[in-house]
């Protein structure tokens, strides 16, 4: 008997016989968007608890007047509770994803929780978008796209009556403000790439801490080798 096989599709024909193919099979992970959105959200409340409390204890100071120019001169209760933030309010959320989800395997609860970091970006850059950015923390402020002004007040010119004390103490003033108008234009870049460099370091730590929380929440062993070892355990 004549056989003919077609090694790209798998296909066997034989004389006499139809053609029969042969289909690879796909073992996907089925993703619990229920388990997803409420981590998400969790994060986002966590996020903004954190956000809130460093603003009562003077961690976080609002207000483009406060923007980061020298890095070195971060404080560190703010440097705590944005790193402290940014971490543990997605560990929340990947836990909360994959204690919902049911999962007991760590692979596809590291999955939920990483889906759920991809969920809360886009939710995060809403919200700065509409103006609450500056309550998740000074960090998170490279993520919105609207230009910062200059947060200082032009004087007031003077009418024609002005004596010649109020002309000095104006032109004092005027020079002041441009003196501080100019140190700004000179500080945006150093202050926008500090700006955009806390936004990716918050959203790598938060991708961090939504692996870490779905690992958690599996129940396995939070050991890279774990799996490896159970497979080559021999029987007892």
């Amino acid at each position: 008997m004549i056989t003919a096989r077609t090694g790209v599709l798998g296909v066997e024909v034989r004389p006499g016989d139809t053609a029969e193919a042969i289909h690879e099979q796909w073992h996907h992970w089925p993703v619990n968007w229920t388990a997803v959105w409420v981590g998400a959200l969790a994060s986002l409340a966590v996020a903004l608890l954190f956000g809130l409390i460093g603003i009562a204890v003077g961690a976080h100071l609002l207000g483009p007047e406060h923007r980061i120019v020298d890095l070195h001169k971060m404080g560190i209760g703010a440097l705590i509770f944005s790193v402290c933030g940014a971490f543990f309010s997605f560990v929340v959320g990947g836990w909360a994803a994959g204690k919902i989800a049911g999962i007991l395997h760590s692979e596809p609860a590291i999955l939920h929780g990483a889906i759920t970091w991809l969920l809360t970006v886009p939710l995060l850059v809403l919200s700065i978008g509409v103006g609450a950015g500056s309550f998740f923390g000074g960090w998170y402020a490279g993520l919105s796209g609207a230009p910062v002004v200059p947060a200082f007040e032009r004087p007031e010119p003077l009418g024609p009556n002005a004596t010649t004390a109020e002309r000095q103490r104006y032109d004092a003033e005027l020079a002041a403000y441009q003196q501080k108008v100019h140190q700004w234009n000179e500080d945006t870049p150093r202050a926008t790439r500090n700006s955009a460099l806390g936004a990716l370091t918050a959203l790598l730590l938060g991708l961090v801490g939504s692996v870490v929380g779905g690992w958690m929440a599996s129940g396995e062993p939070m050991s890279l080798t774990y799996r490896r070892n159970a497979m080559t355990r021999s029987p007892v």
